[in-house]
């Protein structure tokens, strides 16, 4: 039977976002702060996905022997450690968080048999890489408060509440809502990068953030008039919103996660959203939100 076990592991390191082919100005409009001198550092966070088979003993790998190779191939060489200059790879290709992702993959394959490698930055800015060539995913967290109703027009309030239960209540309720974008694209072969990380935060933002924080959904986003702004439509609409200005940067959108509570949260994957009718979300509720 096959099982994939991950293993955690953390390095604090620098980098610089600097081409030297470029004049100083150049790099101040490519990269922002991150082209200043001399660099500055993260606390990273590495997951690191293995698959096999389950042995004799309940194993798929001993974890002290990953453990091991972990630190000898990738930890003991970058931490505290300013990346651009750890390893000749980004002298080519600058150490951003989905190519240093991809290199870790490139330093341990030989070793393990990894599925994934899984990087943080920080706790709002990640990367996915699974081996598919310059092919990586990159993620951003960010939040919105907001307020609704859970309640479809046509229906009566004895039978809103029948099948929203209390959040069906004419007055609404408000969410701290966490909301997590992944994109996927092409690492460049010189920046390093999938996508314009700070056009990406924008389009979330003016997309999503800005119209979405302190709103009262049903009533100041046109779309929830007559779409019950459950988690799963919000969601979707979020979806079907940014698939196209995520485009015109040169990405794709792979994945919006929404949190609506510690005990609440929904994915939809943007492949499948264009297959997905939110009116047929809603116009076929069968339990009460709790």
């Amino acid at each position: 039977m096959q099982c994939i076990v991950n293993r955690r592991a953390q390095f604090s390191a620098s980098h610089r976002y600097w081409l030297p082919e470029l004049s100083e100005t150049e790099n101040v409009e490519k990269f922002g702060l991150c082209s200043k001198f001399p660099g500055h550092g993260h606390n990273y966070v590495l997951f690191i996905s293995l698959l096999g088979e389950l042995d004799e003993y309940g194993m798929v790998l001993n974890l002290s022997d990953v453990k091991q190779v972990i630190k000898r191939e990738i930890t003991s060489q970058l931490d505290f450690s300013y990346l651009n200059d750890a390893w000749a790879e980004f002298q080519q290709t600058l150490p951003t968080t989905e190519n240093i992702a991809r290199v870790i993959w490139q330093k341990l394959a030989p070793h393990l048999p990894i599925v994934k490698v899984q990087l943080f930055e920080h706790p709002e800015l990640w990367a996915d890489y699974m081996g598919n060539g310059m092919e990586a995913h990159l993620s951003i967290s960010t939040h919105f408060s907001a307020a609704h109703r859970l309640a479809h027009p046509d229906l009566s309030l004895e039978k809103n509440t029948e099948i929203y239960g209390k959040c069906a209540r004419v007055n609404g309720h408000g969410h701290n809502y966490h909301l997590e974008v992944t994109v996927r694209g092409e690492i460049d072969p010189r920046t390093g990068m999938i996508v314009d990380l700070g056009a990406l935060n924008q389009v979330i933002a003016d997309y999503i953030v800005e119209p979405f924080d302190h709103s009262f959904l049903n009533k100041d986003i046109p779309f929830f008039a007559k779409i019950v702004p459950t988690a799963e439509n919000i969601a979707l609409y979020i979806s079907n919103t940014l698939r196209s200005p995520i485009q015109e940067i040169g990405a794709t959108l792979h994945k919006v996660k929404l949190i609506e509570s510690p005990n609440n949260s929904c994915e939809i994957y943007a492949a499948d959203s264009d297959k997905t009718s939110v009116n047929a979300v809603v116009n076929q509720p069968e339990l009460a939100r709790v």
